[in-house]
């Protein structure tokens, strides 16, 4: 997973979002996440790629017993402890692709836009498979196999400014993408909808939910955010882990 969000200048950027600055209610995919989340009550929960720990603590406030956090990031990680102001929450720095936790550890394992910038997904999912307890939940959003296919992850123009359309190229060619964010260069790897849904099935999950999310008629009035109804953006998907 990249550490771009170590870089001074990013992070100060990222930290100047709707996301970063209102929380779980200024993510445009957060009411459609909020459906597909688990009942915390009395669960384990673990948060790969945490971020600021906005879900963490939201787990908490819904009756998680303790949540671990894991992300690559100080600069994230830093917030994230200012913010939390309960024990039941730990922090690890640390690679989501290499950490490592007991088997059937957790009873859910939650990710939020970070699955997009590791290599494998079936390895992370054999992993996630191990520590996660049989019927428990593995909920997890990316950026959208369309959004991502090309790597620009950006719109065509007309000469006059207005969007034309959104291209999408190489669907089939899985891996490294470069893209510009907040006005850095930034790695992600590019995966099908096939590798997403058919990694699930065959590491013995059953998928309950996979939702392409739309921006909430609240958040139609920003500026852009219209656009957002041309071409999916993110991708959220429930599952269950069927082992024995």
């Amino acid at each position: 997973m990249s550490n771009i969000y170590d870089n001074e200048n990013f992070f100060e950027k990222y930290s100047q979002m709707n996301r970063s600055v209102k929380g779980l209610s200024g993510a445009g995919e957060w009411s459609t996440l909020k459906e597909l989340l688990p009942d915390f009550s009395d669960k384990s929960v673990l948060d790969l790629g945490c971020g600021y720990g906005w879900h963490d603590r939201y787990a908490i406030e819904n009756g998680a017993k303790s949540v671990i956090g894991v992300d690559l990031s100080e600069k994230m990680l830093a917030v994230a402890k200012g913010k939390t102001k309960t024990d039941k929450i730990t922090y690890l720095l640390d690679d989501i692709t290499k950490v490592d936790f007991k088997e059937n550890q957790f009873d859910v394992v939650l990710s939020s836009l970070a699955i997009h910038y590791v290599k494998s997904f079936s390895e992370l999912v054999e992993k996630v498979r191990k520590y996660l307890k049989p019927n428990g939940t593995f909920v997890f959003s990316v950026e959208h196999p369309i959004f991502t296919a090309l790597g620009s992850e950006e719109w065509n123009y007309y000469e006059d400014g207005r969007i034309k359309d959104f291209p999408v190229d190489n669907y089939f060619y899985e891996g490294k993408r470069e893209t510009d964010f907040l006005g850095e260069k930034v790695i992600k790897y590019h995966k099908t909808l096939t590798t997403y849904l058919d990694g699930l099935l065959t590491n013995d999950f059953q998928i309950n939910r996979v939702v392409e999310p739309i921006p909430p008629k609240s958040m139609m009035d920003i500026p852009g955010m219209k656009d957002e109804m041309r071409r999916p953006m993110m991708l959220i998907i429930s599952a269950s882990n069927q082992r024995v």
